[in-house]
């Protein structure tokens, strides 16, 4: 199964070294999978809803630009795109840009 990559950037590591960020869009939470796969949900926990658009958006600095499952995301999820988008930026040092 492909990945979703909804937007893709580069951002400069102590102002010299180039690196990849990107968002994908995932139609489940991540995280709430990866604790459940561990049996370590709390009782009551629940995923985060999909955003209106059904998806919810992850941030990936470490495997960004990888489209193979599995991965790992860097990030909490977000429901909308732009929120991502804040999160990655305010994650770096200097700005994020954006490619697409």
């Amino acid at each position: 199964m492909s990945i979703n990559i909804v937007k893709k950037g580069t951002w400069l590591y102590d102002g010299t070294a180039v690196n990849p960020v990107d968002i994908i869009a995932l139609d489940f939470d991540w995280w709430y999978e990866m604790v459940k796969e561990e049996d370590g949900l709390e009782e009551g926990e629940q995923p985060i809803p999909l955003g209106d658009d059904g998806y919810i958006y992850y941030v990936r600095f470490q495997r960004a630009g990888e489209r193979e499952h599995s991965t790992w995301v860097d990030s909490g999820g977000e429901r909308s795109l732009s929120e991502a988008i804040k999160v990655a930026e305010s994650k770096v040092t200097g700005e994020i840009t954006w490619l697409n």
